[in-house]
């Protein structure tokens, strides 16, 4: 799975870790996250984030 990075304040969000403090379960697709999801570190919109392909 790909992370994804907000392009605000560089939060990863790592779709194997999920984010629990936005209730996302771990093994939750960046693309199936609803699109009012926001980054739990700024709140900036789902829209900010940029993949991150791993090595």
């Amino acid at each position: 799975m790909d992370k994804y990075r907000c392009g605000i304040c560089g939060y990863t969000y790592d779709p194997e870790k999920g984010e629990p403090r936005n209730n996302t379960a771990p093994g939750t697709d960046f693309e199936d996250l609803p699109e009012k999801w926001f980054c739990p570190s700024c709140g900036a919109a789902k829209r900010r984030f940029k993949v991150t392909k791993r090595p």
